[in-house]
């Protein structure tokens, strides 16, 4: 089999994935997705048996991914999957699809409606962009001129998808939040992520949030397991938060991190992620 690593910089998590594929005699090639030259109109021969997908560039990897699959590749994970987590309005879609209890959301395309939203949430709602990642330009939003100040920056910029407004209600979480790692059928791990702030907002780990072991319960199992249920079978890091009513899922993840969790967990995540990646890719 001819597998490979597919990734934009050698992360830690990148190294710990390819040193847990060594260590099981596998050696899985290097493919950087800036350095990628699709040939679209050549009839080559298929160039990888397997792909793990780590590129953290949306753009990226969805057109290496859709490449790849075309090929006959299997990549994980999918571009279906990727299409769908990388895209917070269309996890929230499914979400709410598969009766996963997450938190109430409205999607807004001017200023107009997403007020309208805001009157529907109340305050404080939680305003984010649909694409992205480590809590960037993730905001509370405390008011109607807090709204409005958004609303107005928003519209400033260039980019169209900064014009689509992803609206939630807040979860008075309780300074922390959970993320699961689902691997195929199995819930491997689980993760409290704590924030340093006073304000008990940000949990990210990226932005300095601590991580701390969540035991896997029977609730979380099932809650996890049903947040990916409509993906295609693969990797994934599942969000979630404590509401008043129980666990609800915010986000699912198609490239999760993991260096500071295994730590904790007592997991090797990444060991469990390649055994997992060469089991399918042999099937």
């Amino acid at each position: 089999m001819k597998l490979a690593l597919c990734y934009t910089i050698v992360s830690v998590e990148n190294k710990m994935l390819l040193d847990s594929a060594k260590k099981r005699g596998v050696e899985m090639e290097r493919l950087v997705d800036g350095e990628a030259l699709l040939a679209i109109t050549d009839k080559g021969k298929k160039e990888y048996d397997a792909i793990l997908q780590r590129s953290v560039s949306y753009s990226r990897s969805q057109a290496l991914t859709y490449y790849f699959e075309k090929q006959g590749t299997l990549m994980m994970n999918s571009y279906d999957a990727a299409r769908v987590c990388g895209d917070k309005m269309l996890t929230s879609i499914e979400l709410a699809a598969a009766g996963v209890p997450t938190p109430k959301t409205y999607v807004a395309l001017t200023p107009e409606t997403a007020r309208q939203a805001a009157g529907k949430l109340g305050f404080p709602l939680v305003m984010k962009p649909t694409t992205g990642s480590w809590a960037r330009m993730v905001h509370k939003i405390n008011d109607k001129d807090a709204l409005d100040a958004a609303l107005e920056s928003r519209e400033e910029m260039g980019s169209p998808s900064q014009k689509v407004y992803y609206l939630q209600e807040h979860i008075d979480k309780p300074g922390r939040d959970l993320r699961a790692f689902v691997v195929g059928n199995e819930v491997i791990a689980a993760i409290y992520r704590h924030s340093t702030e006073k304000s008990g907002w940000i949990t990210n780990t990226g932005r300095g949030g601590t991580a701390s072991k969540c035991e896997v319960t029977p609730e979380l199992r099932e809650i996890s397991l049903k947040a990916v249920s409509f993906l295609d079978e693969g990797i994934y890091g599942v969000d979630l938060m404590e509401s008043a009513s129980g666990l609800v899922v915010h986000e699912v993840n198609h490239t999760t991190e993991f260096r500071n969790s295994s730590p904790v967990t007592g997991v090797d995540i990444g060991d469990k992620m390649i055994e997992y990646f060469i089991a399918r890719a042999k099937r």
